[in-house]
C-alpha cells in the first residue's frame, strides 16, 4: 500500500475517536515519564484495573527520580494486586537507567526507548507518538483485529512474521501530521468498538470492512489455539510462634519472583509434602485446614492450592529452613505479596486477625 497524506481510514477512526474518547488522565499529558508509567501499567490489564494503580503509583512516585530511589519492596507493596510483576522489575531498573545513564530523561525515539527494560515495540512506538509525536504505529492485539478485519488479512496473528506485516501496514496508515491521536483512536476503536464480539451497526468503517462483507467477522484475525495451561498445585503453610510467622522472599525464575510467601510445598498431596519436608509431621499436630481461595488463574497457568495455618507454643522447637526466615506476624503485610495470599488473607478471619497483630 502506497503511503497517503491521509488514508481515508485513518481520517474516519480519528473523526470517531473525537466523539468518543475516554477522558483518561495520561492522554492529557506528553510527559515520557507519566505516559511510559502508564504503559506499563496497562500492558495486559484493563484499564478499570489499572486506573486505579495509576493514581496509587503517580502519587507515590511523581518524577522518574522518585520511582529510582525507591526500593523494592516499596515498589512491590503499591504493585500488589497488579501480577505480572517481571513489569514491576523492569519499571524500576528502567527508572534507574533513566536516571542513572540519562540524566533523568527519557529517549525521544522508538529506536532508542526500545532499548530500556520491559519496554517492547508496543510501548516504545506508544511513548515515542503520544510524548514525542513521532510516527511509529502501535501494534497489540487491538489493531491485529481491526486490520485483519478491515483489510481481510490471513495471517495467523501468532506467527513470528506477524508483527512485521502489521507494522508495516499500519505504518503505512499512519498520519505523520497527528500520530499520536491515529494511535489513541486506533486502540480505542479495539477497545469500544471493533472488539472480539462487536456492534457492527454502529461501526463507521462497516461500509468498506471486509470481514462484514464477507460475514467473516468472527473468523478474524486469524488465530491459532494456544498451548493448554499448566496446572500447579501448592501446599501452604502459615507458621506462627510468639507473634512471628516463618516467610521468605521467591527467587527462583519463576511465577512471583521477588514477592514474599508463606512456607510452601509444591504438590499436590498434603502427605506427599509432609514426606517432601519431614519437618512437617511433627507440625502438623497444631494445624488446622484453612479455607483455600480455589483456583487462581494466570496467562499461562492455573494454581490449585490448600493452606494449614499452623500455631506452635513459644516452647516448641525445630529447626526451620535455611532459605526462610520469621518476622512479626503484623509486618507481613508491609510486603509484596501474591494475590493468591491476598485472597487467603481475606476469606480467613483468624488468619487476617493474626497478621493484624
Amino acid at each position: 500500500m502506497k503511503k497517503v497524506t491521509n488514508h481515508p481510514f485513518a481520517e474516519t477512526l480519528i473523526t470517531w475517536y473525537k466523539d468518543h474518547a475516554r477522558d483518561l488522565p495520561w492522554r492529557r499529558t506528553n510527559d515520557p515519564y507519566v505516559i511510559w508509567l502508564s504503559e506499563i501499567i496497562l500492558q495486559q490489564t484493563r484499564i478499570a484495573q489499572g486506573l486505579p494503580y495509576f493514581y496509587t503509583l503517580t502519587e507515590a512516585f511523581p518524577t522518574v527520580y522518585d520511582l529510582a530511589a525507591a526500593d523494592e519492596t516499596t515498589l512491590f507493596r503499591h504493585w500488589q494486586g497488579l501480577g505480572y510483576y517481571s513489569r514491576a522489575r523492569n519499571l524500576h531498573k528502567t527508572a534507574k537507567h533513566v536516571v542513572d545513564m540519562l540524566d533523568g530523561k527519557f529517549p525521544e525515539t522508538y529506536s532508542e526507548l526500545i532499548k530500556l527494560p520491559g519496554v517492547g515495540p508496543y510501548t516504545a512506538a506508544a511513548i515515542a507518538s503520544f510524548a514525542f509525536g513521532e510516527a511509529s504505529p502501535v501494534v497489540d492485539g487491538n489493531v491485529y483485529r481491526i486490520l485483519a478485519r478491515y483489510f481481510g488479512i490471513e495471517t495467523d496473528i501468532l506467527h513470528a512474521s506477524a508483527r512485521k506485516e502489521f507494522t508495516a501496514l499500519a505504518q503505512e496508515l499512519i498520519p505523520n501530521s497527528d500520530p499520536a491521536r491515529f494511535n489513541q483512536a486506533i486502540m480505542e476503536f479495539g477497545s469500544l468498538q471493533c472488539s472480539p464480539s462487536p456492534d457492527c451497526g454502529s461501526c463507521p468503517l462497516i461500509s468498506s470492512c471486509f470481514a462484514y462483507r464477507e460475514e467473516r467477522v468472527n473468523q478474524l484475525p486469524v488465530k491459532s489455539k494456544a498451548k493448554p495451561q499448566r496446572i500447579r498445585h501448592f501446599q501452604y503453610f502459615i507458621i506462627e510462634q510468639a507473634g512471628k510467622v516463618l516467610v521468605h522472599q521467591r527467587q527462583a525464575k519463576d511465577i512471583w519472583q521477588g514477592l514474599w510467601e508463606f512456607f510452601c510445598v509444591e504438590s499436590p498431596d498434603l502427605q506427599e509434602a509432609i514426606n517432601l519436608h519431614p519437618f512437617l509431621s511433627p507440625l502438623m499436630g497444631h494445624a488446622v485446614a484453612l479455607q483455600a481461595p480455589g483456583v487462581h488463574v494466570l496467562s499461562h497457568q492455573k494454581i490449585i492450592s490448600a493452606a494449614w495455618l499452623v500455631q506452635l507454643p513459644s516452647n516448641f522447637k525445630f529447626e526451620k529452613p535455611s532459605d526462610y526466615q520469621w518476622i512479626l506476624s503484623s509486618e507481613f503485610e508491609q510486603l509484596g505479596k501474591p494475590v493468591l495470599l491476598l485472597n487467603l488473607i481475606t476469606d480467613n478471619i483468624a488468619l487476617k486477625e493474626i497478621l493484624e497483630g
